[in-house]
């Protein structure tokens, strides 16, 4: 099995309103995120790829205009933007363009990360 992957970073804020006003998340704050997505397949095609790197541009071009400097919340329309729900977001968006995609992890920090990836 042969595995690919990249990374794609911006910068949101969000607020998780479903908890307690005392907890530091339900206020507003901000994250520099990195978003991964993981293609991998069986085979690689003429080139020698599972698929080019390049193809993922589009990845990148919706993060910049959708998310990077945005209210996550606004973005989303929802009141508990997590990066479980950012990957689960981000893996749909990719599995409809790119079939090799097996898995998406979201960083909010050098410590935390979420990923999606559907159970086979």
């Amino acid at each position: 099995m042969y595995k690919i992957s990249k990374e794609y970073h911006f910068s949101a804020s969000h607020r998780l309103l479903q908890l307690p006003e005392d907890h530091p998340c339900s206020r507003m704050h901000g994250h520099n995120y990195i978003v991964e997505v993981e293609l991998q397949s069986e085979t690689l095609n003429a080139v020698g790829f599972v698929r080019d790197y390049r193809e993922l541009d589009d990845l990148k071009i919706y993060i910049d205009d959708k998310f990077d400097h945005r209210h996550l919340n606004d973005v989303l329309g929802n009141d508990s933007v997590t990066a479980e729900k950012l990957a689960k977001h981000f893996y749909d968006w990719c599995k409809e363009r790119w079939p090799e995609v097996t898995a998406v992890r979201v960083k909010e920090t050098p410590k935390s990360m979420a990923e999606y990836r559907p159970l086979l």
